[in-house]
């Protein structure tokens, strides 16, 4: 049965990323405004306008309005907003919506203007971070002598913006840890970015069938891809095998002449971005998911392709550990160390019961992770926000 909220909130989520962009932390904001729309909430969501221009249009119940933004030099795929621009836009759609709680899902731009819109007036915020600053490297001119200096200061500078809200999460513990550690966030807590498993099937397995290795991401640095695509091209001759690597970015020149380099481009699918539904199937006819990406404050892909009853090969890195159970639903390899990477590919593409078995365990730890309980806790904590905003108004008094 679908909970019922004790009563309706006005909510206004800010998004530095919103579809159509696609990405995960886009793809959580959907999915937690739509889920609240569907709880009978009235959802808002202030986030780049994906033409340029102000828009606003109901989708899925939820009323998304699209602020003036830009096409960002160094990412033809990615709109920014200009602070100066930002700024009035988010004052004037705070006022405008008028919301009983704000829910930030970002510090940079979009999500600064709402923070200090929300501070200014008073209004109950929680924040959720789903950015290392780390990952923004690959779209910065920065040289790399000052990168170090730049992600202490960056991480500062999240501490300064989330520091105003009345609750902070993060979707694992393990992201958590380095809100304490880099941001001085000691009151932060972990909030699953949640799955809809029911959304995913596998397909069944057909003896003669070459099985597939996935992929699904950004192809940027981060993800370390080209780890992925050197351990393949060193699988046993013996074996037969094909990889599909979903997703686009910086690197998918570099890694489609990787692949061709190594003799594999024949076995090696390049898909570049894909629509949901070819996204499902994409996780239906695979055998093992791969994801060698070293900076994962969760990865939501991962979740999709254990709901899809895959097993899971995962650099030991980041929140992949929080995932992966090694022996049970999947294996842990060290990053960087393509030799292993390959070992532990081949063990899973060599044994289909050990496919089958590691898939139904992780279909079993995706229960953990249902959005109905993410939906569930982030009411509780709207809840619990405008409760200390009462309470702070009422010490006022």
């Amino acid at each position: 049965m679908k909970p019922l909220p004790v009563k309706p909130l006005r909510v206004l989520i800010s998004a530095e990323t919103y579809p159509p962009d696609v990405n995960g932390a886009a793809r959580f904001a959907e999915r937690l405004a739509t889920g609240l729309a569907g709880r009978g909430h009235d959802v808002h969501v202030v986030a780049p306008s994906a033409t340029g221009s102000r828009t606003r249009e109901i989708r899925d119940g939820v009323t998304v309005h699209g602020i003036r933004s830009h096409r960002y030099f160094m990412h033809s795929d990615f709109q920014v907003c200009m602070p100066w621009e930002a700024g009035p836009d988010t004052a004037a759609l705070m006022e405008e919506i008028d919301p009983d709680v704000v829910h930030t899902q970002a510090h940079m731009v979009v999500g600064r203007g709402i923070v200090k819109a929300a501070y200014r007036t008073g209004r109950p915020l929680v924040a959720t971070n789903h950015l290392m600053p780390e990952n923004l490297i690959a779209y910065s001119p920065i040289p790399q002598v000052l990168q170090r200096a730049f992600y202490t200061l960056a991480w500062k500078d999240l501490g300064r913006v989330f520091g105003r809200a009345n609750v902070v999460t993060a979707p694992t513990p393990r992201a958590v840890e380095l809100l304490v550690r880099h941001a001085g966030l000691v009151d932060a807590i972990p909030v699953s970015c949640g799955i809809d498993a029911g959304r995913y099937r596998a397909a069944p397995q057909v003896p003669g069938v070459v099985p597939t290795v996935l992929f699904v991401g950004r192809l940027d640095q981060e993800k370390r891809v080209d780890e992925l695509i050197r351990a393949f091209a060193a699988l046993p001759q013996d074996l037969p095998a094909e990889l599909e690597i979903v997703g686009d970015g910086a690197r998918r020149a570099d890694w489609t002449a990787l692949a061709a380099a190594l003799g594999i481009a024949e076995r090696v699918r390049f898909r570049g971005f894909v629509s949901e539904e070819e996204l499902l199937d994409a996780y239906a006819r695979a055998a093992v998911f791969c994801m060698p990406g070293v900076a994962e404050l969760q990865s939501l892909v991962t979740l999709e392709s254990m709901a899809a009853g895959l097993p899971v090969v995962a650099a030991d890195a980041m929140a992949l550990p929080h995932l992966v159970r090694p022996g049970r639903n999947g294996w842990l390899y060290t990053p960087g160390d393509v030799p292993e990477l390959t070992t532990r590919l081949a063990l899973l593409l060599s044994d289909p019961a050990m496919r089958r078995r590691m898939g139904a365990a992780g279909r079993e730890i995706v229960a953990e992770h249902a959005i109905g309980a993410t939906l569930s806790t982030f009411e509780g904590i709207y809840e619990r926000a405008l409760g200390r905003d009462r309470l702070q108004v009422e010490r006022a008094a």
